[in-house]
């Protein structure tokens, strides 16, 4: 690399940081850098001199793992502004500048919305003091088991009862007391989309809201979006279309728990065997100064304890908020812990048909630190603010849109298993749906009052077939993408 000052160098990192509003990992910052000098830096040298500028509060990070991206921090965005173009400013003509064109202070947001305050206890409030601090004054810190050990199933509680309570109250939906799964399934077009965009927004993806529809319903990819956020996304669509159809039979279980992992990290770890097995091998996290446990004998046994208390608590909100709690902080897995914990966090509130936990409107900073308040201080106070907050903004939003929506088709609940049953074998026998095939099909799974409605449901099914929607009828993508290539006409 040619001599360069240690503040010159700093200046780069930043104006690249700064050229990249949306965040750029640390892998193109490197290609970047050695663009621009000629030699690619060395990745502990460049890491230093990242964590050298968060400390100056320069630069921010939102993700996690292999999703980690760096922004510059919202209050030196007009700083590196007026020092790219050689401008020398005064701080009070900083301020100016901030207040005078905010628009030029940070990058226009992916939607129309800002990130909301928290209401937070004097509890929570402390946890957040603590951890905004740099990662130089706080201490670091491995996994503790005694955080783990000492709770105990129906006598430890993260949720006071008042809380509880106020939880149910608000939580309970109009199919209370109906089958596993009835609620969920009955707004699943809204979940998929909700689910799938707010938690991978919480990972640092980039997708607008109505991007992510159009991926998810459509099977449209927005132009120009990674394909890494891309598959993130459709990750999360098959993860829900796993749980909810099948909620009866969810279990707080190592099988549930490794398939939805499996699900969630599909293409997108450096290892693939690494999907839905447990972690071999230390992680670091980045922005804490948190150590996961390292042994994979002790945290196979932490991972078999967690799931074993989890079953044991008796109420599903303590269980939801124990999964939010213990299943990051172990990290489990090499990477989507958090995602794994989000979307397992709802599977009690699935099986007692209370309203789902969608994070739909949570700030990704608010979430961070809470995380970290566990991480560093096994501390659930400022997490128990955002639970609680963001469970209420959930319910607010679906149950009042349960209000005024149009009764589900009583025919494609009866026959949902059929249907899939019968997609699956058209795509996975390759064959052409023909009306003729389609009636067969009619006649196998539907008795004579119910054959056309059947054949109607089956033809529709295929006709809205695409990559985004083949998981709610556990399909792979290979017999998809098989069975379009067979359609196609034969070339001349």
């Amino acid at each position: 690399m040619p001599r360069i000052t240690l503040n010159e160098e700093l200046e780069l990192i930043a104006s690249i940081v700064a050229s990249h509003p949306a965040g750029v990992g640390i892998s193109a910052l490197e290609a970047e850098m050695e663009h621009r000098l000629g030699t690619p830096p060395q990745r502990r040298t460049l890491q230093r001199r990242l964590l050298k500028l968060i400390e100056e509060q320069r630069l921010v990070t939102e993700g996690e793992s292999i999703v980690l991206v760096y922004k510059l921090a919202v209050g030196a965005v007009a700083l590196n502004a007026l020092s790219a173009a050689g401008t020398a400013s005064t701080a009070l003509e900083v301020a100016q500048t901030e207040r005078v064109a905010p628009e030029k202070a940070a990058p226009e947001p992916a939607e129309a919305e800002v990130d909301l305050e928290v209401p937070l206890s004097p509890e929570g409030a402390a946890i957040a003091t603590q951890v905004r601090r740099a990662p130089m004054y706080r201490r670091p810190i491995g996994y503790q088991l005694e955080f783990l050990h000492a709770y105990q199933p129906g006598e430890t509680f993260y949720l006071p009862e008042p809380t509880r309570r106020q939880l149910h109250q608000i939580g309970r939906t109009p199919q209370s007391g109906q089958p596993a799964g009835t609620y969920a399934r009955d707004i699943l077009g809204r979940l998929r989309v909700d689910w799938s965009w707010a938690s991978s927004r919480l990972e640092g993806n980039s997708y607008r809201r109505p991007d992510a529809q159009n991926l998810i319903e459509l099977g449209r990819i927005a132009q120009g979006q990674d394909a890494i956020e891309t598959q993130m996304l459709l990750n999360h669509q098959a993860a829900i279309e796993m749980l909810i159809p099948d909620a009866d039979e969810l279990a707080l279980d190592a099988f549930t728990f490794k398939n939805l992992h499996a699900v969630l990290s599909q293409d997108l770890l450096p290892d693939p065997r690494a999907s839905g097995r447990l972690r071999q091998r230390p992680v670091e996290l980045a922005g804490t100064v948190f150590e996961p446990l390292a042994v994979p004998e002790q945290l196979e046994d932490c991972f078999a304890l967690l799931l074993h208390k989890a079953t044991a608590i008796p109420e599903p909100f303590e269980q939801a908020f124990f999964l939010l709690v213990q299943l990051p902080y172990l990290q489990p897995f090499d990477d989507a812990n958090q995602r794994v914990s989000r979307l397992g966090a709802n599977i009690p509130l699935l099986k007692h048909n209370l309203c789902p936990l969608s994070f739909i409107d949570v700030p990704q900073r608010a979430y961070a630190e809470a995380t970290l308040g566990v991480y560093e201080l096994n501390d659930v106070a400022l997490l128990r603010d955002l639970f609680v907050w963001a469970y209420e903004r959930s319910c607010q939003h679906y149950l009042a849109m349960t209000q005024t929506m149009v009764a589900p088709d009583p025919l494609k609940i009866q026959y949902r298993d059929a249907l899939m049953q019968a997609v699956q074998t058209i795509v996975q026998g390759g064959q052409q749906p023909s009306p003729s095939l389609v009636a067969q099909l009619a006649q196998e799974y539907a008795p004579p009052a119910h054959r056309m409605a059947f054949a109607e449901m089956l033809t529709e099914a295929l006709q809205q077939l695409h990559e985004g929607s083949i998981a709610r009828y556990r399909l792979r993508r290979s017999d998809y993408l098989a069975w379009q290539q067979a359609r196609l006409p034969a070339r001349p």
